[in-house]
């Protein structure tokens, strides 16, 4: 009985563990694309950069989108592909 409560226990909390860790990148920092390439990246989808940070583990992008919105874009290191954009409006793409 004791080694299925604990089971149960841990079957609950993996669920929750894993949504968690969506938001993060968990890249080793030699499988990164250059700071440069993610400035690629905006030019080509028509951002205006302000600033690109780590956040995460994930580069992010803030800056404003090709219609002047400011925007917040969440990037993977290693591959570039775009996980979250976040307007300042507080709309989810």
């Amino acid at each position: 009985m004791k080694k299925t409560l604990t089971i149960l226990a841990l079957v609950a909390v993996i669920p929750a563990g894993a949504a968690l860790a969506d938001d993060d990148c968990f890249v080793p920092m030699a499988d990164w694309q250059p700071r440069e390439a993610v400035a690629r990246l905006a030019a080509k989808n028509g951002w205006t950069v302000r600033r690109i940070k780590i956040d995460d583990g994930c580069y992010e992008i803030d800056g404003r989108d090709a219609e002047g919105r400011r925007i917040g874009v969440t990037v993977h290191p290693a591959t570039l592909r775009v996980i979250a954009i976040e307007y300042e409006d507080g709309g989810d793409e």
